[in-house]
C-alpha cells in the first residue's frame, strides 16, 4: 500500500490520500505500507505536520530492531519543513545501517 498525506493536493493514481499524521500511523501500524509521501504543513492550525509521522517512524527504528519502515518521499513545497524532514530521514536510514 502507498500512502499519501495531504490536506490540500489529490493523490496520485495508486496511492491512498490521510489528511492527518495519526491517519497515516494508523495505517502503518495496522497494514503494510510499502511507501509513504509526506506534505509538511497540514492545515491552518500549524500543529500537524508530515514531520510528525517521521519522527513517529524514527522512534519505532529507534525502539523496535524488527520495525522496517516504508520508502519515503517528500512532496512537501516548504524548505524549511523539507530540510528538517531531510535530516530525520537521514537520522533514521543511519540507525538502520547501524542495524547490519
Amino acid at each position: 500500500m502507498k500512502i499519501y498525506l495531504d490536506d490540500v493536493r489529490p493523490a496520485p493514481d495508486g496511492w491512498k490520500l490521510v489528511y492527518t499524521p495519526e491517519e497515516a500511523i494508523a495505517y502503518i501500524t495496522r497494514d503494510v505500507v510499502d511507501e509513504i509521501s509526506l506534505d509538511h504543513d497540514l492545515g491552518l492550525d500549524g500543529l500537524r505536520s508530515g514531520e510528525m509521522v517521521l519522527r513517529w517512524i524514527e522512534e519505532q527504528v529507534s525502539w523496535r530492531k524488527d520495525f522496517i519502515p516504508p520508502k519515503i518521499h517528500l512532496h512537501t513545497m516548504n524548505p524549511v519543513g523539507r530540510i528538517r524532514m531531510q535530516q530525520t530521514i537521514a537520522s533514521i536510514e543511519a540507525m538502520l545501517e547501524a542495524r547490519k
